[in-house]
């Protein structure tokens, strides 16, 4: 049997050794147009490669993807978080999982994922067409894929795994579904998810790198959206996992300098308003003497302080008993609703393409098209893209993992 894999990233490089795994007789044909494999694994996580989630609870992981989550049970079921680890642990990986529950190499070297990968093709005799660029495919009894220089190849089964078109500089130009679409599949629209957001406003400069551990943020669209975690201020906007998170969320949304959208961030989610009003309120009363802004930096930084009051115009050095009724409720009220006019994407920590392969016309027990007998798909070129935090790795090694082993002809039971 012969089998072509198209994508030498995260997902084909997982199905290339389930195939191996599964059926060493195979005669597994690896095409990359990079002159390496895993260019977008070597920079996520900023090098440091961000492999899977330290979460177990396959629900709670589920719900971390905007889309594609129900399609996605069975390969994570087979294929999870916990085993993953194992499999790279076994392949000479050590792994550590952050106080975040972010999975990484010990090392922090990306290399070392794309590593164990490169041992095992070695070993295993898998064929690496590296610096081979497929222009077109035909499908009789078999498929034929014609390279750019002309040459061609015959297979029996092949795997799509050519991901998005969310990083153009490593090869994810969308080539794939250019492919699928040849073969007779549909490609639902497509964005760009997890980046950050560019706002209106400027004062977020001042702020820039200043980070705060847990704000809710929310947009409403034809429907409300809201995520709570960590953000950081930047130069430009806001940025951190509660923005990428949102930003997947909205990523058909169209926010631009002539069509902005307005972003709440509550700046106090564990705590509602008239429980901060109270608080504040008796922070004040026990405090005749201190100034304002001073009670203020209980509950956030200075500078956040400083850059609120500037906002309300409010003297931060004003004594309780000098500070208005009014501006009291103007700075509680804003806390907990302070507008961001949102302009534009920034860049994020990962590089995701919401969008992709339409789901219903994929087997999700093996990932085989129902469409085209013997064409499976995997990882990002899928409908499917999670949060930030090892959700996507997660999702191109588990459909990955059943691509190929299905490819092989003998599934994990």
């Amino acid at each position: 049997m012969k089998i072509a894999i198209i994508g030498g990233g995260a997902a084909g490089m997982m199905a290339a050794a389930a195939i191996q795994e599964r059926n060493p007789d195979a005669e597994t044909h690896l095409i990359e147009k990079n002159p390496g494999l895993g260019a977008k694994v070597l920079i996520s996580g900023g090098g440091r490669c961000n492999v899977t989630t330290g979460f177990s609870d396959l629900r709670l992981i589920l719900d971390r993807y905007p889309r594609g989550g129900k399609f996605l049970t069975s390969a994570l079921h087979a294929f999870p978080p916990a085993a993953v680890m194992q499999w790279f642990e076994d392949h000479g990986v050590p792994l550590k999982t952050e106080e975040d529950l972010r999975v990484f190499p010990v090392s922090n070297d990306g290399h070392d994922i794309v590593g164990a990968f490169e041992t095992l093709f070695k070993k295993t005799g898998t064929k690496l067409l590296l610096r081979h660029e497929v222009k077109s495919i035909s499908h009789a009894a078999a498929f034929t894929l014609t390279f750019k220089d002309g040459s061609t190849l015959t297979v029996d089964r092949l795997i799509l795994t050519t991901g998005g078109q969310a990083h153009r500089h490593t090869g994810s130009t969308g080539d794939g579904y250019t492919f699928a679409e040849c073969l007779g599949h549909t490609i639902t629209p497509l964005a760009p998810s997890l980046n950050s957001f560019i706002s209106q406003e400027t004062w977020p400069r001042s702020l820039a790198g200043v980070s705060l551990p847990k704000v809710r943020l929310s947009v409403k669209t034809s429907k409300k959206f809201e995520f709570t975690g960590p953000i950081v201020f930047t130069h430009r906007g806001i940025s951190g996992p509660a923005a990428f998170a949102l930003s997947s969320m909205i990523a058909f949304e169209t926010y631009t300098p002539a069509h902005p959208l307005t972003l709440h961030l509550d700046l106090l989610p564990f705590m509602n308003q008239a429980i901060f009003e109270a608080d504040l309120k008796a922070k004040l009363a026990a405090n005749p003497k201190k100034m304002f802004k001073n009670l203020l930096a209980d509950y956030f930084p200075k500078s956040l302080v400083d850059t609120l009051l500037q906002l309300l115009k409010i003297d931060g050095a004003r004594t309780p008993m000098q500070v208005a009724k009014k501006d009291l409720q103007k700075t509680v009220e804003t806390i907990k609703n302070l507008p961001l006019t949102l302009i534009g994407r920034g860049a994020g920590d990962e590089f995701v393409s919401a969008g992709g392969i339409e789901l219903s016309e994929v087997d999700p027990y093996t990932m085989e098209s129902k469409l085209c007998p013997g064409l499976y798909f995997a990882g990002e070129i899928l409908n499917i893209d999670g949060f930030t935090g090892g959700y996507n790795l997660q999702a191109a090694w588990a459909t990955g993992r059943l691509a190929g082993s299905s490819a092989s002809g003998k599934v994990e039971s």
